[in-house]
């Protein structure tokens, strides 16, 4: 069974849709009169007690077209301890905070009692609110499981499952554990399932878990936002080069930007940034999810009051936040999954507003921004001129690599070394980013061959190569330093004692 929602909601208002009284005047008393396409098509399903499989681009009110019909349907009934009657399952502990603000804001009327179980907390506060029974459960699935395994969850109760954010649930491993909490619910039971995006191999997945569900699609799947500018933006594969190209558009979008979501692909690379943009006074926070529950939600409570101008995330800010107002989002990172790219751009543009994001981009690049246009059914166009214009810049560092593997350059008074090390270290930031430089070869000298018993042995030279140029390396040069090479083996500086011949 399938819906065309595209233009439900014309001429449509919450009071047709079905909702009680109640959920009506808290509708109206939060400034709402109209749903939105995927509202309209989605309430009167839920109602009537239909599994939904709901598609539509992030931003577009999926929140509320789960909330609205719950609440509505929780009136007759009571919950009993330990078990819940509605479940929610979100993917990340900032989602799961963020549905419970909307059942206080819609269920003002009620008497409804919400329990939120995510990590970062406390079990027994967690284990209170379900000895006195809740009205709807929102977890993540691994909190979740975990009170289940303590004996202080039942879910045979649960009338209403929901899983936000379908794909990602699904699709980044959490499929086990939404198996085992399916199997923990009853059969009988309504399941919703809302995402913006939904690939056919996931959406064969969710067969086993909707029953004759009624597809209700408002906008092409994996859609972005009309009102979102695309660009892409090229820079060198170096950290400190893209970290340069980043801090060009914020300064060049100053006169427009209110505040922007940096978005990166791993939790390090948060750190990095972050550090790097107070270095240079920028006012930035951090935001991923090594971070314990109280310092996320501060940090996301002073971006969104305005405290804050520029958050550096990874993809825990990506699904479902509501932000309305962010004017700028910046992939620092190309998205590795196509989806992803969706769910972060949709952090602007939000509720009618319009807005840009820029993708910082690399040569190896290549493959995820083919992706990212074969998804969203268009091609991205460029801020400043493609990668084939970093030709000429990829050219000029070449030489200077090469110079660098054939170990001219380096003094044979080590303190030389040192000097001239820590000149270009005065030279350049000293911005943790840059990895040492790999082990390689030792160096062939011009010497008589010696025989097996006279040559040192290879762990011997092993170890030299790992330790000495290491070491100084790490004492007197900024690992952005970009044209320096450290010498192969031991350069021209071979000690006495691996000359002496070894006897058998």
């Amino acid at each position: 069974m399938s819906s065309d929602s595209n233009n439900a909601s014309e001429a449509l208002t919450f009071s047709e849709l079905g909702l009680s009284p109640k959920v009506l005047a808290a509708v109206s008393d939060a400034g709402y009169t109209e749903p939105t396409p995927i509202q309209a098509g989605a309430i009167p399903h839920a109602l009537q007690g239909k599994d939904v499989l709901g598609i539509a681009q992030t931003g577009t009110g999926k929140t509320a077209a789960f909330v609205l019909p719950m609440i509505s349907r929780l009136e007759k009934g009571r919950a009993r301890a330990r078990m819940p009657r509605t479940l929610i399952v979100e993917p990340t502990r900032e989602l799961a905070a963020q549905v419970e603000e909307n059942f206080v804001k819609y269920g003002k009327n009620h008497r409804l009692t919400v329990a939120l179980l995510i990590g970062g907390v406390s079990f027994d506060e967690q284990e209170r609110k379900l000895e006195r029974g809740a009205d709807v459960l929102i977890a993540t699935p691994g909190r979740l499981l975990d009170h289940h395994e303590r004996g202080k969850l039942l879910l045979t109760g649960v009338d209403i499952l929901v899983i936000d954010e379908a794909d990602r649930m699904l699709d980044m491993g959490f499929i086990p554990d939404i198996e085992r909490i399916c199997k923990l619910i009853p059969f009988t039971r309504q399941t919703l399932f809302f995402s913006a995006t939904m690939p056919p191999e996931i959406t064969k997945l969710t067969e086993q878990f909707l029953q004759a569900p009624v597809r209700v699609e408002v906008s092409r799947a994996a859609s972005t936002g009309e009102n979102v500018m695309q660009r892409l933006v090229k820079s060198g594969s170096k950290p400190w080069s893209k970290r340069e190209a980043l801090r060009n558009l914020l300064n060049a979008e100053e006169p427009e930007l209110k505040n922007a979501i940096i978005f990166c692909n791993r939790k390090v690379e948060v750190s990095e940034l972050f550090r790097s943009l107070v270095k240079y006074d920028f006012d930035a926070g951090a935001l991923h999810g090594d971070m314990d529950q109280r310092s996320r939600m501060a940090m996301l409570s002073a971006f969104r009051d305005g405290k804050l101008k520029y958050l550096v995330a990874s993809d825990v800010a990506a699904r479902g936040l509501d932000i309305p107002d962010v004017s700028h989002v910046f992939n620092f990172d190309v998205p590795i999954h196509a989806e992803d790219y969706v769910h972060r751009i949709g952090r602007t543009a939000r509720a009618g507003r319009s807005g840009k994001a820029f993708t910082i981009t690399t040569k190896a690049d290549g493959k995820h921004i083919d992706a990212i246009e074969k998804l969203i059914g268009k091609k991205i166009e460029w801020h400043d001129g493609d990668l084939s214009t970093l030709a000429a810049e990829e050219a000029e560092e070449a030489p200077r690599s090469g110079r660098g593997r054939s170990g001219r350059g380096a003094k044979k008074d080590d303190g030389g070394t040192r000097q001239r090390r820590g000149t270009r270290t005065g030279e350049r930031n000293n911005t943790p980013d840059r990895q040492p430089a790999p082990d390689a070869t030792p160096v062939e000298h011009n010497k008589p061959a010696a025989s097996a018993h006279d040559r040192p042995s290879e762990n011997t030279r092993s170890s030299g190569d790992r330790g000495k140029p290491r070491k100084e390396g790490a004492r007197g040069r900024s690992r952005e330093d970009d044209d320096f090479h450290a010498p192969l083996g031991f350069g021209e500086d071979m000690p006495d004692f691996m000359k002496t011949a070894v006897r058998a």
